[in-house]
């Protein structure tokens, strides 16, 4: 065997080489505005839940 490493060898170290790049100029603030926004989402989708309903609830049943 040759002391070279083969290609699958040489994409993994490249890969994790990039990912060790892309992690250390990643925000670590922006993990945490995850939360929020889906707090976001689920407030929104409530409110439009609500207008639909009370919309709805003034009109006569005959």
């Amino acid at each position: 065997m040759s002391d070279q490493p083969n290609e699958i060898l040489a994409a993994a170290a490249a890969a994790k080489a990039q990912q060790d790049a892309v992690a250390a100029t990643r925000d670590p603030a922006s993990k945490k505005r995850w939360p929020m926004r889906i707090i976001g989402v689920g407030i929104g989708s409530a409110a439009v839940a609500a207008a639909v309903l009370f919309a709805n609830s003034g009109k006569s049943r005959d």
